[in-house]
């Protein structure tokens, strides 16, 4: 990493620690506000649909060669619970270390804020793209491989981002109520998992799409099965909607043609029916989770996701009741992950620089490198929530496993609780301690250490409190 990012990290993560010290009294005292006449929410978008011959999803499958549909960064600004709040949800693949920071202090500094208080998270669609400096500039010390990504282009994005929300400030609306709801859905989420021997080991996995008859069989596995909307309203008006579900949001991919895929198509559809209200969706704790036992990796199959996802929408916000908003809160916590102890930076630089090996066998190590290079760096990974009375929404990083998010409402029973994970991306996948011992896919790549459960659940615990 370069030195100039380095010290950026330290400077804008300064605030982030500071806020986190604080006990959670203290930060409601600091941040809260009362709403009625007070708070108000600015929502912008802008496209951020790489161009024809852009690496996707890290550089190691096939570049776009065409573009289905657009990728969007979708926010909203608020205003009046102190210092401004915004919260981004990007369709691409992944945003990671000094490059998340980088995101985030784009939309900071237009918005009149601090990094520390902007959730900047991914669907993770993967015919789109995966970004981090570090690992750019390590992949670019070699020149047999692809890069994995433009940087003149992320650059283009956070002008656009910048220009959003300063145009979206002077639109701000009133918020006067708030409301949240959920919807059932049906046959999109199964966890990856379920094929174990008889000590627990994972053998083979169902991931996003399945085409084998075993695995298709199992049973759909744990899951969180809802569907969840949080709404804000102008009196009666709704006028901003989020939205969050667990699922891996890819029906297939690796063909060059770009596409927000079944989720990001069915916010579309309801963004096109309702062009007054801005319309969010979240990937929630999704690291164990995917469509596979429903889907084939068909065009038809996309429909189908498409259509089930959209319904879940239509049929959460049927459930919603505005009440009057009170009282907004935001907090933050710190987590200063390890990294795993199978980590070995000389062999890693070793396998990046293997030019007898599959590019992803390559560029892999490179993310691990500058995972290892943050954690060197005293780097911490951001946790933020923010509390709208009852209701709170809780932002993680990375692939963290559903049960960070069954953990987090286990905490606040009969309150609502919406969690969006694929924030900071650096860590990877992020599963549970029990969950190391038993292999897979996820654990493989799984950059730090089986402690930072602990870490995740005392930051949450902070949080939700």
């Amino acid at each position: 990493m370069p030195p100039l990012n380095r010290r950026r990290f330290l400077r804008h993560t300064a605030a982030a620690t500071a806020a986190a010290a604080l006990s959670p009294s203290l930060l409601q005292a600091a941040n809260a506000a009362s709403a009625t006449g007070q708070l108000r929410l600015a929502s912008f978008r802008f496209d951020v649909t790489p161009p024809v011959g852009h690496s996707l999803c890290g550089g190691w499958i096939k570049p776009v060669e065409a573009v289905d549909d657009s990728l969007e960064a979708i926010g909203l600004v608020l205003l009046g619970a102190g210092a401004p709040i915004v919260l981004c949800a990007v369709d691409w693949t992944g945003i990671l270390n000094a490059s998340h920071l980088a995101w985030r202090t784009a939309l900071a500094e237009a918005a009149g804020t601090t990094p520390d208080r902007v959730a900047l998270h991914c669907v993770h669609q993967h015919n789109a793209l995966f970004v981090c400096a570090a690992t750019a500039a390590l992949v670019a010390t070699q020149p047999d491989l692809p890069p994995t990504f433009d940087p003149a282009f992320f650059n283009r994005c956070l002008v656009a981002a910048r220009a959003a929300v300063t145009a979206a400030l002077p639109r701000a609306r009133p918020v006067t109520h708030v409301a949240s709801g959920t919807a059932l859905i049906s046959e999109v989420a199964s966890n990856r998992r379920m094929a174990r021997d008889a000590q627990g080991r994972v053998g083979k996995m169902r991931g996003s799409k399945c085409v084998d008859p075993e695995l298709i069989a199992l049973p759909e596995g744990p899951i969180d099965p809802l569907l969840r909307t949080v709404a804000f309203y102008d009196r009666t008006e709704k006028i901003a909607a989020l939205h969050y579900y667990a699922t891996h949001p890819m029906s297939f991919y690796g063909d060059g043609r770009v596409t927000a895929d079944f989720v990001g198509l069915a916010r579309k559809q309801r963004q096109r029916e309702e062009p007054g209200c801005t319309h969010l969706y979240f990937t929630g704790c999704a690291g164990n989770i995917a469509p596979g036992k429903y889907n084939d990796g068909s065009p038809a199959a996309r429909v189908r996701l498409t259509e089930r996802i959209y319904r879940g929408i239509v049929a959460a916000d049927a459930t919603l009741r505005p009440v009057p908003l009170k009282n907004v809160s935001w907090r933050t916590a710190d987590v200063h992950a390890r990294p795993h102890a199978d980590l070995d930076p000389v062999a890693l630089r070793r396998q990046l620089s293997d030019a007898t090996a599959l590019p992803v066998r390559r560029i892999i190590p490179a993310f691990r490198l500058a995972l290892l290079e943050r954690c060197a760096q005293r780097v911490p990974f951001l946790l933020s929530a923010l509390h709208l009375d009852d209701i709170a929404l809780l932002h993680l990083p990375a692939e963290s496993f559903l049960e960070y998010q069954l953990h987090a409402q286990s905490l606040r029973p009969g309150r609502p609780v919406a969690v969006a994970a694929y924030g900071d991306g650096g860590p990877w996948y992020i599963p549970t301690r029990a969950e190391f011992p038993n292999g897979g896919y996820e654990v493989e790549v799984a950059f730090c250490d089986p402690g930072t459960e602990a870490q995740l659940h005392t930051a949450i615990a902070q949080l939700l409190a």
